[in-house]
């Protein structure tokens, strides 16, 4: 490329920008050197870069492995406690479930399996789990499914839980499961719904 062909300044020989204080030209030689010196500090400057970012990036990889490992045990130590809870519960039923059945009546049974509920029941509500068992409550389609309708006896029977198919749970704010449930709806005597 000629320096016909350039634009003004792009040259880098270009003689105007290696023009001295005194207005003298500099050598061609003195001017290699000169974007020589340039073209190291610059390497120089792209290897510290280079460095930075690669130290970053290996930094970043780190903090998220961390964070992985971290979440993972969080959830680790989350489920042990809960299981810790519920290992009296196992242990009862163990006990239960090898009982002769020769030699224990239907009722110590049924008030054994019942002990085993509450107790489970209790651990699992300390640890955030809470039943939605809503009958004669009204209606909440966020933590409840209607299965079917019944018929209500008054208008302010209307929309209320008139049964309870299945209970939902809902753990630490979260629904886990809704209840399924039947819903009471009021119809007055001219057959419209209320």
């Amino acid at each position: 490329m000629n320096d016909d062909t350039m634009p003004p300044g792009s040259n880098p020989f270009d003689d105007a920008l290696f023009q001295a204080e005194d207005g003298v030209i500099p050598s061609a030689d003195s001017r290699l050197v000169a974007l020589e010196a340039q073209l190291g500090i610059a390497t120089g400057l792209l290897a510290e870069q280079k460095d930075k970012v690669l130290r970053q990036a290996a930094d970043y990889d780190n903090y998220r492995k961390r964070m992985v490992r971290e979440r993972q045990e969080a959830e680790l130590k989350g489920m042990s406690l809960l299981i810790r809870g519920i290992l009296e519960a196992l242990d009862d039923l163990g006990r239960f479930a090898h009982v002769d059945p020769e030699t224990t009546d239907a009722l110590t049974l049924q008030q054994g399996v019942e002990m085993v509920e509450k107790k489970l029941l209790k651990s699992l509500a300390g640890h955030g789990l809470e039943i939605v068992n809503p009958v004669g409550q009204p209606f909440d389609p966020a933590v409840q499914e209607a299965v079917t309708t019944a018929p209500a006896e008054s208008p302010d029977e209307d929309h209320l839980v008139a049964q309870v198919f299945q209970v939902g749970y809902v753990f630490n704010g979260l629904l886990l499961r809704p209840a399924r449930v039947v819903v009471k709806q009021w119809k007055s005597f001219d057959g419209s719904e209320g």
